[in-house]
């Protein structure tokens, strides 16, 4: 049995997974991580692999409790990855891009793929039929653009997500809710028409915490998967068993 771990930057994920099925999965603060270990230890026995993908700061003394009850693998640029990595800088790449690559070239082989992760950030990552990584995008995700717009002006109030009734905010509030809400939809959905214009057969994948928020409201077909990071990470490990 596996043991997945996402550390990430305003939440760690967890999730066992068995012969490719996803058995259990959490979310836990960077607080709560010896009662996260603890449960998984009575609940699944049998774990004995374990994959980190630290994207957020992973506690030193967190990793040596891991490392003494499980054989651990690091992902990191140096990992076994099922994809040929073209970006300029891959030792810049981040660990959770590199999973949701993987997560691209298990469950669509020979399929140009696009992943839009609409996390803290919003990251898009781009996955050729030759099973090629070219790159992507990296943009704020909603909670930075409201907390942008509260701390880099005077008088704007930190909001939290709300979609508009209308395009025209006649509020301060409502204003705000137009800029951040319809801003992204309209940019992811520009994002994925530009890739459309080159490769016609696009699988668009969209993932990470925002993704019940965002899914209904595109234009384009997607598959809404918020799972897809952690299947990927299982992936890997599995490539990286030695």
């Amino acid at each position: 049995m596996n043991l997945i771990i996402d550390v990430g930057n305003t939440r760690n994920k967890i999730a066992v997974f068995d012969d490719g099925q996803m058995l259990y999965q959490d979310v836990y603060t960077s607080s709560e991580v010896k009662e996260a270990l603890l449960y998984i230890t009575v609940h699944f026995p049998k774990v004995d692999r374990c994959i980190i993908s630290a994207s957020g700061k992973l506690n030193e003394n967190d990793l040596a409790l891991l490392k003494r009850e499980y054989k651990v693998h690091e992902l990191s640029h140096k990992s076994n990855i099922p994809f040929e990595n073209l970006y300029t800088t891959p030792t810049t790449l981040g660990v959770d891009r590199i999973a949701l690559i993987a997560g691209a070239a298990l469950k669509f082989p020979k399929n140009n793929v696009l992943v839009i992760d609409a996390g803290s950030a919003i990251t898009y990552d781009f996955l050729n039929s030759e099973n090629e990584y070219l790159g992507g995008a990296i943009s704020p995700g909603l909670f930075m653009r409201y907390k942008a717009l509260n701390e880099f002006t005077a008088n704007l109030p930190l909001l939290k997500s709300e979609f508009p009734k209308t395009f025209v905010g006649n509020s301060t509030n409502n204003a705000i809710h137009v800029g951040v809400i319809l801003g992204t939809i309209d940019e992811i959905d520009g994002a994925i028409s530009r890739y459309k214009e080159q490769y016609a057969d696009l699988t668009i994948i969209l993932t990470g915490g925002d993704t019940d928020f965002l899914r209904d409201r595109l234009k384009n077909d997607i598959f809404a998967n918020s799972k897809f990071l952690l299947e990927g990470l299982n992936y890997i490990l599995e490539q990286n068993n030695d």
